[in-house]
């Protein structure tokens, strides 16, 4: 019986993730890293990516390479797992992490749902949905080449629960529809690939709760009042799960939504 060092090791693995030079994907990729996997990180910030790869190779002597790539624009097309790997004849562990979030500067985005528009909800489906299954579909053979291949889908606290509309009070904050509808699809996606890709390539979620990142004060305050474990998530939190998900911890896991909201979704 292997020890959970071994385990939880990813010595001679290499994983993809996407929005690797963001808040959660960059801490997750790091994660990877430290227990020993090689990396690709794509990002459509080609210059921050760089910089994501170059932290992490000095910190952990891992190999990390950069793709660049817009999801928004992504196309249906056959060469992409060749274009996204540099030619390998594996690949370990997918993260489809990367969010169509929005800005408040958005128009029909960041506002009330009569002002929502149909352009901001077809881009952030083709973000959040649409570009975690052509990347899934087209990296499949070389998850399946892996032998242990691990894919890790994000979701959202709002993919499984409506808003609540009063812990935006006090500040111009809204949630858009499309954000929440998308994930949710992204999870019954990861149920309809586990059982697709099985039993060569595991697929499995992650659902965070709403993460820190200085918004308006009387907005953390509305929302750490309603988590049992009193404060918002931090991008540290999801490391752990996701460690779990792409090792041979879980190896006998696909299918499943671990949910990481500080006791959020108990009430």
């Amino acid at each position: 019986m292997r020890t959970l060092k071994e385990l939880s090791s990813l010595d001679g693995r290499t994983a993809l993730v996407t929005g690797g030079a963001g808040h959660i994907g960059s801490a997750v990729a790091g994660g990877f890293a430290e227990l020993g996997a090689d990396l690709i990180l794509l990002d459509m910030d080609e210059s921050a990516c760089r910089e994501k790869a170059a932290v992490i190779e000095r910190r952990w002597g891992v190999k990390a390479d950069c793709a660049a790539l817009d999801l928004e624009k992504l196309s249906d097309a056959d060469d992409i797992a060749g274009r996204l790997t540099g030619g390998l004849e594996r690949l370990d562990i997918l993260v489809n992490c990367a969010a169509f979030v929005g800005t408040t500067k958005l128009e029909g985005w960041n506002a009330p749902f009569g002002e929502q528009s149909a352009e901001t909800w077809r881009r952030a489906v083709e973000v959040n949905l649409t570009a975690p299954f052509i990347l899934t579909k087209a990296l499949a053979p070389l998850l399946r080449a892996s032998g242990h291949g691990s894919v890790i889908n994000f979701g959202s606290i709002y993919g499984l629960l409506g808003q609540v509309p009063s812990i935006y009070d006090g500040t111009d904050m809204h949630n858009a529809a499309a954000y929440g509808a998308a994930k949710a699809g992204l999870l019954q996606l990861t149920r309809w690939l586990a059982t697709t890709l099985a039993p060569s390539v595991r697929v499995n979620s992650i659902t965070p709760g709403g993460v820190e990142r200085g918004q308006p004060v009387c907005f953390q305050d509305n929302y750490r009042n309603r988590v049992p474990l009193g404060r918002m998530a931090t991008e540290e939190d999801m490391k752990g799960a996701a460690a779990y998900l792409a090792s041979d911890l879980s190896l006998y896991v696909t299918g499943q939504n671990i949910i990481v909201d500080g006791g959020w979704s108990a009430w």
